[in-house]
Formats: C-alpha cells, structure tokens, sequence
C-alpha cells in the first residue's frame, strides 16, 4: 500500500513537472500582407523573411512556443491589447506616441526611412523636392506620419493605401509620384520586377520623435517577465552570432543600425 502510494505521488510529481517544462505559447503579429524581405508567403504559404527568422531566433533562445498570427496592420495595436496576439513581430517602430498605448522591448533593428519616384525625375526627399507631387505612404504607419507633417503643405496629396504593396503598385502604374517607407522594404521592390520604373531619391531628414528609436518587440504593457525574456533573446543571438547570420542572407550591411 505504501509502495502504491509513494508511486502515485511519483506519478503526480513527474506530471507536474512535465507541465511545468512545456514551453509558453505565444501569438505573434505582423501585419497581413507581403512585406519583403521582413515577411511574405512563399509559394506554399508559408511564411518567410529576415523577419521570420528574426522571430524563430529570439523565441527558440526564450524558449517560446511561437504562433505566426497575420493581422490587418491598421488593427495590430487592438489585438495585441484585447490579447488576441501576445506580441508584435512586424517592423514597427518604438515611438513616443506608441508607448502610450503598448511597450516595446529592446531595438532589434533600425534603418532609414526613403523616397522612391520614377528614374525619368529627378527630385530629392525633401519639402521643395516633394512640392506639387502626389506621395503614397502606407495608413497607420510613421510614415504617414512623417509625410503629412513635413511634405504635406507642399505635396500635392499624401495619398494612403492600406497595404505598402499597394503604394508600391500604384507609383509602378504612374497614379502617385513618390512613395516613402522604410529603405529596405524601398530597396526590396525596386529590385523587382515592377520596381525597374523607378529609383532611391534619398532619405529624409530624420525626426525620431516620429520616426522612433529603431524596431521593437511590441508588447502589452506591464508584461515584464515577456519582455524580459524577449530583451535577453535579443541580446543573446546578438552575442552568440545568430543574429549576423541569418542576416547576411538577406543584407550586406549592419541592419541593426547605431
């Protein structure tokens, strides 16, 4: 009798044990749309990027279970505070204005924010360059931002899409004149098919009080234990070289950024 029930409390024990081993699952957002080369479906459907392997890193060094979970971008920021998605993984960038709302976890990228037009024109990514022209920038995005508080007494209309492909499309058929995003995502298109029209006309000035501090993990606010978890990840495949790794794939230069 004795020796059934020490084997019972074993039992429960090494059941207790095993729950207590199973990795934390969380949902991750991005938005639902190609973004390349950070994330779009292959011809599968699955999901890939510099992006993706970005989140399959920090979340196998954290020792989450993480769930791809493609959201509407103008609606990230909702589901991530009403807990249909637990984090976000999706180029956003740490802004004062976002803070207010959700917390971020420690930079894991940061690069310049361009303008593309058409290689035919010459004009610069600045207020007198931009004067008169029809600019597409994607809704709910810095850059919208960025282009209605700097171009947007100049430009003839800051014309916004829901998606940046769209924006992207659009400046290829001619019916906007610039577009401004993020220069990797530039750069990713007009080494597309459709991006041969046009070309990089430079950077804009920087302004981090709507530009951000770089890329981070969005988070909801007072989840300290995820964010740590994230921050250590972060630093760690930073240190260990996995971050430079899968990076090379897809750039030749230090997209973490100063």
């Amino acid at each position: 009798m004795k020796n059934a029930l020490k084997i019972a409390v074993l039992a429960v024990a090494l059941g207790a044990g095993a729950m207590g081993a199973v990795a934390q699952e969380v949902k991750v957002g991005f938005a639902a749309e190609p973004y390349p080369p950070f994330t779009s479906p292959d011809a599968s459907g699955k999901w890939v990027g510099w992006e993706v392997e970005f989140m399959e890193a920090i979340c196998a060094e954290a020792k989450l279970t993480c769930v791809i979970t493609p959201v509407a971008w103008d609606g990230i920021i909702p589901a991530l505070t009403s807990k249909k998605i637990d984090m976000i993984v999706g180029s956003m960038s740490i802004t004062e204005e976002r803070l207010k709302t959700i917390d971020f976890s420690d930079k894991y990228y940061n690069t310049p924010t361009g303008v593309i037009g058409p290689k035919s024109e010459k004009f610069e990514a600045t207020p007198e360059g931009l004067a008169g022209k029809i600019i597409g920038v994607q809704v709910s995005t810095i850059h919208q931002d960025y282009a209605t508080k700097y171009f947007g007494e100049k430009a003839a209309e800051i014309k916004e899409y829901q998606t940046q492909d769209e924006a992207n499309q659009d400046l290829a058929s001619g019916r906007v004149d610039a577009v401004q995003a993020d220069a990797i995502a530039l750069d990713a298109f007009l080494k597309s098919e459709p991006g041969a029209c046009c070309d990089l006309k430079g950077n804009v000035k920087d302004d981090p009080a709507i530009l951000g501090a770089g890329v981070g993990v969005g988070l909801r606010k007072g989840e300290t234990e995820l964010k740590d978890k994230i921050n250590a990840a972060i630093k760690a495949i930073r240190a260990n070289g996995t971050y430079d790794t899968f990076s090379k794939k897809y750039f030749d230069f230090d997209v973490y950024g100063g």
